[in-house]
């Protein structure tokens, strides 16, 4: 398997990277960020750009990938819906659309997150563009669209938030998430669970387009 990631500087993301360098079944990682990351592994390839569209244009390159991982975005908090549907959506469609014009047959897989309103139409304006960036995703026409709506996300491993509020959330109820995720298993999701569920997806394939939290923790433990 080959794998392109977007965001693997993230939590999220480097969760994913994560897992993708333990799965035997990985070949390659290449990762598109605007800054270094310290991982070093023979698998793992680093582009480090600004511009996070033009190592696309390798036609080769693209088409080589069996899936795209995108774990990039931002939090909505302090901006207009302008601002915030220029940094999310036009970003990631524009990424998406280019792939999927090199490479239709990929698996495209797009870290949203729960109570994304799918209506488009509801009073949460991040829920109404996340919802907009998903429909749009999954009418472009990949061989498979996956929108991924976790809600609480544990990390593990080490890994930690590069948005500061969200470090200290974490610190802070860390006991209490371990507790919750024995209790009630699929209310919290872990960073390993949300690597191996996009794993999961690009090797079994999955009959859902748009996975709740309960689907996203089925969809590790296969």
């Amino acid at each position: 398997m080959r794998v392109l990631i977007y965001g693997a500087s993230g939590m999220v993301g480097q969760g994913v990277l994560r897992e993708c360098m333990k799965a035997k079944d990985v070949e390659t990682v290449t990762v598109i960020v605007r800054s270094p990351l310290p991982d070093q592994h023979p698998g793992l390839e680093q582009v480090v750009t600004d511009d996070l569209i033009s190592p696309l244009a390798d036609v080769s390159a693209a088409g080589n990938w069996d899936a795209c991982f995108f774990c990039l975005g931002v939090s909505a908090s302090g901006l207009s819906e302008e601002d915030y549907s220029r940094l999310t959506f036009k970003l990631t469609l524009d990424i998406a659309s280019h792939l999927v014009r090199l490479n239709p047959a990929m698996t495209f897989i797009y870290v949203s997150g729960a109570g994304t309103d799918s209506s488009e139409a509801g009073r949460s304006m991040w829920a109404r563009v996340k919802g907009k960036i998903e429909n749009t995703l999954l009418g472009l026409g990949f061989a498979s669209a996956l929108m991924f709506r976790p809600a609480i996300i544990q990390p593990l491993d080490g890994i930690r938030s590069k948005t500061a509020a969200y470090r200290i959330f974490y610190t802070v109820l860390s006991p209490f998430l371990s507790i919750l995720k024995r209790l009630f298993p699929d209310s919290v999701l872990t960073t390993e669970e949300m690597g191996k569920a996009m794993l999961n997806a690009v090797r079994y394939g999955c009959s859902k387009h748009v996975l709740e939290k309960e689907d996203i923790s089925l969809l590790a433990r296969k």
